[in-house]
């Protein structure tokens, strides 16, 4: 080995405290809320900046668990997230794979239409009737059909099915396979990494739905997480300023354990996923 010289010593050192820096700045306002979740209001006001609980109290997290509000909320998030991701894998993945093929009739014209609507929308109003006179208003339907297609991630699965190599599609057809066969059986298992980044990305935006479930749910019983959290947050303010005796008196660790509760099974669940992610993150990027 070449011994390594003073600039490099420098700049090799320069890298891993600015990374050290970003990773800091990165983790620490998740270190911030998981900590004020868990500490007593006095020693919240003592200081701004929370590094390490002196008192740890899970009373936040104990009147949180304890509200049926809570799980239900969970559940509605986990069936949207559910069958919404498992309904925009299918659509997904079959609208790409046909378009992915040069030899369609009409293909520039539907990629045209879709990207127009990437482009341009009907608007929230329009939609918003449309949605009412569907009769899908406090339905979960509702949070699900508009984002049943996301034009972004159709053209990128498009992008990577078109660059897995033609002949291998060609002699799975040769041995007998239909067009199913080949997608089921050839394109499918050679697309896991681009399929679960793209199943990844449809989930987490169903776990955070929001701005749907504002417009088109009104009955409590059917409210997400996200839409919980916010009712959480109005309700910890105005309890707050009004003072007297109430759980929420606990103040930012109700406001904080509750963003925790949201964000914990996605955090749980990434790790699984990221092998697939650092190999889709480019998918579709270079074909040869």
């Amino acid at each position: 080995m070449r011994p390594r010289g003073a600039a490099s010593l420098v700049f090799d050192t320069a890298n891993y405290i600015f990374l050290a820096l970003l990773g800091f700045l990165t983790l620490y306002p998740f270190w911030d809320t998981l900590i004020v979740s868990i500490i007593p209001m006095g020693e919240y006001l003592k200081s701004s900046v929370h590094l390490w609980p002196e008192t740890v109290t899970f009373e936040a997290y104990a009147y949180l668990l304890s509200m049926g509000e809570l799980w239900k909320s969970y559940s509605v998030t986990m069936t949207i997230t559910a069958v919404g991701t498992l309904i925009n894998m299918i659509l997904t993945i079959l609208a790409a794979y046909a378009l992915s093929k040069t030899e369609l009739k009409g293909h520039r014209v539907i990629m045209f239409l879709i990207l127009f609507t990437m482009l341009f929308s009907g608007g929230i109003i329009p939609t918003y009737i449309i949605i009412k006179n569907l009769g899908l208003m406090n339905s979960l339907w509702a949070l699900m059909i508009p984002n049943a297609l996301n034009t972004y991630n159709l053209i990128v699965m498009r992008s990577f099915f078109g660059s897995i190599p033609a002949g291998l599609e060609d002699s799975a057809k040769i041995d007998g396979c239909n067009e199913l066969g080949v997608l089921f059986r050839i394109v499918i298992p050679l697309s896991m990494p681009g399929i679960a980044t793209i199943a990844l990305f449809y989930a987490v935006a169903h776990w955070n739905e929001f701005f749907h479930a504002v417009f088109y749910i009104t009955d409590k019983n059917l409210w997400p997480l996200q839409l919980f959290l916010r009712g959480m947050l109005f309700e910890n303010e105005s309890a707050y300023s009004g003072g007297g005796d109430s759980p929420f008196l606990l103040g930012p660790a109700i406001k904080m354990a509750t963003v925790m509760i949201a964000t914990i099974p996605v955090m749980l669940v990434y790790p699984f996923f990221q092998k697939y992610f650092a190999k889709g993150a480019l998918l579709g990027a270079v074909k040869e």
